[in-house]
């Protein structure tokens, strides 16, 4: 088949493209070798190419155009199986959602009956040489300031239980030989739940602001590290000063609902450990202890029902029985995440109200784990019945 256009790529020299009857091809070194570079293209002629902004864009006979977003992979690929890390091309905050958000081993690229959208996050390769399914992969995400973001792994969460109105699992990272690829969604860590419990919000946290950021591949006692770039959407009317407030404040409650939950587990955990050891205490001579143990038992529940609707199991019941405290925070913190980040002032003066709520319900709690849970353990050792342990 006859070539009809050959260019070169605008940031790597002798990386060609020729475009000819039957396709797409490649050179890696100015034209000496060359080979497919179809992808997921139909056969069909290629009447001209053009490298726009990091794309490759093919103009077809009958085939309409044909865009290869973001060459930055292709520019930096080398034919080897070094542990390495490519430097993601710069990511706009955006709206919306694509299939290659996700990587799928089955997603070839296409959709039947429309185009498909770039991704709309920090798309981060990574190449690996053979691994033993013991070597685990970790990826540490950290703003300019050294802050960490988020973490991900090839390794899943043990302790993760999927639940009706719970959080989502976090994406594993692959640990295929050769070329990988992750889409970070520029979120900060997931938000915990409370097993078994329908809360009507999500869990995501929120995107992390325009700025650079730090990515850490660790592979056993090797890593990698490049640097990646968030850009303010040019089309958003939010300045530097309104993305850092924004910044400060989603982080601030994010951070307070995790303790929140941390708490509520632990204090749950705690409470079933006590309620299990009382049935046991049937002895007459364990009466003052049972007393003491029973009491605590209900201060420990009091105190889970202000802070949780453990009633909630499906969706309906959000209507049927009423949210506690961090069901309302989670609300206040869905309806202060944009898609545009801006706070505005009916969401700080309802964070003032609830924080205010959550001293007073966080000193309980502490009360009842640094004071009330001690002394009554000290009594349990005491009589030879051993401790409430469990975090």
């Amino acid at each position: 088949a006859f070539t009809r256009v050959v260019r070169e790529d605008d940031k790597r020299k002798d990386l060609l493209f020729a475009g000819t009857e039957t396709g797409i091809y490649i050179s890696w070194n100015g034209g000496k070798n060359w080979e497919p570079f179809q992808l997921n293209m139909p056969v069909c002629p290629i009447t001209d190419l053009k490298i726009h902004q990091g794309n490759l864009i093919a103009s077809t006979s009958g085939r309409s155009f044909w865009i290869l977003d973001d060459l930055s992979v292709i520019r930096q690929y080398k034919k080897d199986s070094a542990f390495s890390i490519f430097i993601p091309s710069p990511a706009y905050i955006i709206n919306g959602s694509s299939e290659l958000d996700e990587t799928k081993a089955d997603f070839t690229g296409l959709n039947s009956s429309r185009g498909v959208n770039p991704s709309t996050g920090v798309v981060i390769y990574y190449q690996l040489p053979t691994l033993k399914d013991s070597i685990k992969l970790t990826m540490e995400i950290r703003d300019a300031a050294g802050n960490l973001v988020n973490t991900f792994s090839s390794k899943k969460d043990s302790t993760y239980k999927k639940y009706d109105g719970g959080p989502p699992a976090e994406p594993g990272l692959s640990k295929s030989k050769g070329l990988n690829r992750f889409v970070w969604n520029m979120r900060h860590s997931t938000m915990p739940g409370v097993p078994d419990v329908y809360i009507e919000s999500s869990y995501r946290s929120h995107k992390a602001i325009p700025g650079k950021y730090s990515i850490t591949i660790k592979m056993g006692e090797q890593k990698v590290s490049t640097g990646a770039e968030i850009l303010s959407n040019p089309l958003y009317p939010t300045g530097a000063a309104e993305y850092k407030e924004y910044d400060n404040i989603m982080t601030g409650m994010e951070k307070e609902l995790t303790t929140m939950h941390k708490m509520v587990n632990s204090m749950n955990e705690k409470r079933l450990q006590l309620e299990s050891l009382l049935k046991t205490l049937v002895d007459a001579k364990y009466a003052a202890l049972r007393k003491d143990g029973d009491s605590l038992a209900k201060k420990m529940k009091a105190w889970d029902e202000d802070m949780i609707q453990r009633k909630t199991k499906v969706y309906d019941d959000a209507d049927n029985f009423p949210a506690k405290f961090t069901a309302n925070y989670m609300f206040l913190i869905n309806q202060t995440e944009s898609e545009i980040p801006r706070v505005n002032q009916p969401s700080l003066d309802r964070m003032k109200e609830l924080n205010a709520e959550w001293v007073t319900l966080k000193s309980r709690g502490v009360e009842i784990l640094d004071k009330d849970i001690p002394a009554l353990n000290k009594k349990l050792w005491d009589a030879g019945l051993g401790a409430i342990w469990k975090n």
